[in-house]
């Protein structure tokens, strides 16, 4: 089953490369991203690191105790994750964030692997609930139900998890389950954080992508929530190349917007969002190691007491 997934993607991003060179789609991106200002691509670069900043924000908040006021370490790891995320193919970026825990922080790898989880399923909800707020031609009655049962499920699921249960010893489930509902607990603003992320991350996507096609700001809302909402597939493309696209100009039809528009403007925006991430990430690596810096200060500390 995963070998046909990975296949599927493979195929996907394939046939949208090809697409990009046979259409001779290039010129045209190119011509895009020219007609830009600066001011334009800057306030969206700003918003980008806001957003970062904001999940940065959240990860400290859930293991406030143990990353003991080090910030800056938080920033690394998320900026490394985020660029890990955005470059390695079939979402295995995610696999820094355990392991970038670990090897910060010391978080054993159940508790990392859990808040991951809380973290995604976070996000998950948010956009859901946006989309079923905005999704067009939608009756405001089906809209209300659908809110109040995302909604509820994101009330019940941390309850479910920290109710008394049976133990099954040792066993992988059991402490997933436990780990789980020390993440969900733990975070005070868990949730805050994670609307704040996602107002300004769509916003300043949302900024772009209008500023491409040279729409409104709705539109640009409806393209980028589309975008974000494939990521929700199971079967993603290569780096979400293909995928991402579609998603966003699926979404833009409805707007008025051809496809073939939709799609290369929807390129433009991936491609300065993994810039972005890239050169974060980049710039996160080329920081000192915030940890050996805390080990000197403390052994200073021990040796002069």
């Amino acid at each position: 089953m995963k070998i046909a997934k990975c296949g599927l993607a493979v195929a996907f991003t394939l046939a949208f490369a090809y697409w990009l060179l046979a259409k001779q789609q290039w010129a045209a991106i190119g011509a895009m991203l020219e007609q830009l200002p600066c001011s334009v691509l800057g306030l969206a670069a700003v918003g980008f690191l806001l957003s970062y900043l904001l999940r940065t924000a959240r990860v400290f908040d859930e293991f406030r105790h143990e990353m003991r006021g080090r910030f800056g370490a938080c920033l690394r790891l998320v900026l490394l994750h985020n660029a890990a995320v955005n470059i390695v193919p079939f979402r295995g970026g995610e696999v820094a964030f355990p392991v970038l825990l670990g090897k910060f922080f010391g978080t054993p790898l159940t508790r990392a692997l859990a808040s991951l989880f809380w973290f995604r399923l976070q996000d998950a909800l948010v956009v859901a609930v946006v989309a079923v707020m905005v999704w067009p031609g939608l009756a405001l009655a089906l809209r209300f139900v659908g809110v109040a049962a995302l909604v509820a499920f994101a009330w019940a699921l941390p309850r479910w998890a920290r109710r008394p249960h049976r133990s099954f010893g040792t066993s992988r489930l059991t402490r997933l389950r436990e780990a789980f509902a020390q993440s969900t607990q733990h975070a005070r603003f868990g949730w805050l954080w994670t609307i704040a992320n996602w107002t300004v991350k769509l916003a300043a996507q949302a900024w772009l992508l209008a500023a491409l096609l040279g729409t409104s700001m709705n539109t640009g809302v409806a393209g980028a929530l589309g975008a974000e909402l494939a990521a929700i597939l199971p079967v993603q493309g290569v780096a979400g190349f293909g995928t991402y696209e579609a998603g966003a100009a699926a979404a833009l039809l409805p707007n008025g917007i051809m496809l073939a528009d939709g799609l290369r403007a929807a390129l433009a925006l991936h491609l300065f969002v993994i810039a972005c991430s890239v050169c974060a990430g980049i710039i996160a690596l080329l920081l000192p190691h915030v940890r050996r810096a805390a080990e000197s200060s403390e052994s200073v500390e021990v040796r002069n007491p």
